[in-house]
């Protein structure tokens, strides 16, 4: 509501075929949240007929003003407290939230606080260790300002300039997106040992998408390390395990590619992984619900793991 409230106020008129597709909501939903805002004291005005639309009342407007620019970037990353707090932006953050809760309506000021209380986004993933981050705010600052960068990367590396596209918080990790020699390449922020912004800036590239670019990346490092084919078969209860023990997408289209189970529910599937001591970890960690059909080493080593546990575990004399 409070997007289609702000959507009202620049737009002045429109239909509500034309909210509702902007706002991607359903022109059913669109009219309930119109009788919502009217209710909760802001002057919707509805007009029929083929010249008509939705509109604010002539000369008013909502008191949401007055942010500053670091204010309206905690906003935007108000879902993730982590995020905030590396960027320096956690008190900004607090004062955002309070211009916003003062300049609603207090309907809607009554759902954003019952949305704080209900719902929270922690991004770092489990038993993660927090990584240093010396490089980032000076990493931030040239991301946000567009000026080249010199960085030293990884141990003993010689420094490189670069030019920073953007910022990405994947599971708890930063990672600086920077062209480095005309091609976009990813800086996992840890590893940045020194960061020192230029004075010169550089042209940003026009057709340059950070989401649509981390999101082909991802896939073909996915890919890159899934190398090493081997067939197994796989019980149902191995089947719906596999993904959690080796977590690539690849490896999960490769279980949809899988052809139907057998009578006793067990499926044959073609895989990669990243090498035959990976791929003994690995399915180790399915127990008896795996079996090597190829490549014969991996089956031996597999037997060989599982005779070795089945003679550690053995019931001792005396116990059954």
């Amino acid at each position: 509501m409070l997007a289609l409230l702000l959507t009202l106020q620049r737009r002045g008129r429109a239909t509500a075929t034309e909210l509702a597709t902007e706002l991607e909501v359903s022109v059913r939903t669109l009219y309930r949240d119109v009788a919502a805002l009217m209710a909760a004291g802001v002057p919707v005005w509805t007009e029929p007929g083929p010249n008509g639309g939705i509109r604010l009342v002539e000369g008013w407007r909502t008191r949401l003003d007055g942010l500053t620019a670091d204010e309206a970037t905690a906003l935007f990353l108000s879902g993730a407290p982590q995020a905030l707090t590396d960027l320096g932006l956690a008190t900004v953050a607090v004062s955002a939230r309070a211009k916003v809760d003062a300049t609603l309506p207090v309907e809607l000021r009554g759902r954003a606080s019952r949305i704080r209380e209900r719902f929270l986004l922690d991004a770092p993933g489990w038993f993660s260790r927090p990584e240093p981050l010396d490089a980032l705010p000076a990493t931030a600052e040239a991301v946000w300002t567009g000026h080249r960068l010199d960085i030293r990367y990884g141990d003993g590396a010689a420094s490189r300039r670069v030019d920073p596209l953007g910022l990405i918080l994947k599971s708890g990790t930063w990672y600086l997106i920077a062209r480095h020699r005309g091609a976009p390449k990813t800086y996992r922020l840890s590893r940045i040992h020194r960061a020192e912004v230029r004075p010169e800036t550089f042209v940003r590239p026009e057709d340059f998408d950070l989401a649509a670019w981390w999101a082909r990346s991802s896939a073909e490092f996915d890919r890159s390390l899934l190398t090493w084919p081997c067939r197994v078969r796989l019980s149902p209860r191995a089947y719906k395990r596999l993904p959690h023990l080796v977590p690539h997408d690849a490896v999960r289209r490769m279980l949809d590619d899988a052809g139907p189970p057998d009578a006793d529910g067990w499926r044959t599937v073609d895989l990669q992984l990243e090498s035959e001591d990976v791929a003994v970890d690995q399915l180790t960690g399915l127990g008896d619900g795996v079996e090597v059909i190829e490549p014969l080493a991996l089956r031996h080593r597999l037997h060989t793991v599982g005779t070795r546990m089945a003679a550690l575990n053995a019931p001792k004399l005396g116990f059954l």
